[in-house]
């Protein structure tokens, strides 16, 4: 499972974006924070999550907290 850091994140949207370990950005599935019971994401954050691609467009869904800090 891919893992990077949170780069933007908009609580009320649940919308963001993250960049890979490899350097690539990928947007955040507005519903997988929540549906990982993760309330917010803060940014530096790291993340595990999986990626899919959305009409050409990558997404990180099933997200998961790797670290607080």
């Amino acid at each position: 499972m891919p893992q990077g850091t949170i780069m933007t994140y908009d609580i009320p949207s649940r919308t963001g974006s993250l960049l890979t370990d490899k350097r690539e950005e990928v947007a955040i599935d507005p519903g997988s924070a929540e549906g990982a019971g993760i309330r917010y994401l803060r940014i530096g954050q790291r993340v595990k999550f999986e990626i899919a691609d959305e009409g050409g467009k990558k997404v990180a869904r099933t997200l998961r907290i790797v670290s607080f800090d």
